[in-house]
């Protein structure tokens, strides 16, 4: 894995203090936690887990974007999911995490904590506040993972990509007044997710922009109208 040292890394406790699995702890115990935390930084390109380099690393995102993808006989991608900062995920049997035959790419610049097996068992799973949290978090996105595969089953590409859309959207400030929703992810890290094509993905974001759903920008979508996507795809109050 391509890194650079922790020289790059801004002040290492801020970070794990903002990490959702961390927020019910002390300074103390943030001290604590950083001591056995390293933090990295890596490129945009950096393959984080492979089938061929297993490695029983427990990763936390902080900032950047994370695919968990697995190769098809044929050579095609199915992302398994797109990971947004606060996200936990490697190949960590203590906690139910197994990326077998899948791979972590890091999208764009990440900033990482690693954590080894035994300072996931002494630190995380010994304190009950953050072994909830990992469970819930996990079991969060478990539940996300089964929608899209029974999205991609049973919804129109139109229906699958407003959902997608809704999913991964974070607010933004807009102004000094407003805040707006917009998503990070790319035609093709869309497509994908879809289980679509790309060009599929660009003709269907063309008709929700005609349509005044959304507006599109320079590596990014805003959300004009989250409520008419919600209806779109389908999505339960």
């Amino acid at each position: 894995m391509n890194r650079h040292d922790d020289s790059t890394v801004p002040d290492k406790l801020t970070y794990l203090r903002e990490v959702d699995i961390f927020q019910d702890l002390t300074t103390e115990e943030i001290v604590k936690l950083g001591t056995h935390t390293p933090m990295k930084r890596v490129d945009a390109g950096t393959m984080l887990s492979s089938p061929d380099q297993p490695n029983e690393v427990l990763f936390i995102l902080k900032e950047g974007r994370v695919r968990l993808y697995h190769l098809q006989p044929d050579g095609r991608m199915l992302t398994v999911a797109v990971l947004e900062a606060g996200a936990i995920f490697g190949e960590m049997v203590l906690l139910g995490q197994n990326l077998q035959g899948s791979y972590a790419e890091a999208v764009t610049p990440c900033l990482l904590c690693l954590m080894s097996r035994h300072d996931v068992k002494a630190l995380l799973l010994g304190d009950p506040r953050i072994a909830f949290r990992i469970a819930e978090t996990l079991g969060r996105r478990l539940i996300e993972t089964e929608h899209r595969l029974l999205d991609i089953a049973f919804k129109r590409v139109p229906e699958r990509l407003a959902v997608l859309l809704v999913q991964y959207a974070h607010p933004t400030p807009a102004g000094l007044f407003s805040r707006r929703l917009e998503v990070n992810c790319t035609h093709e890290e869309l497509a994908d997710l879809a289980g679509t094509y790309r060009e599929t993905v660009t003709k269907v974001l063309s008709d929700f922009r005609s349509q005044g759903l959304i507006e599109l920008q320079r590596g990014k979508i805003i959300l004009l109208n989250a409520g008419e996507l919600r209806k779109l795809g389908k999505i339960d109050p």
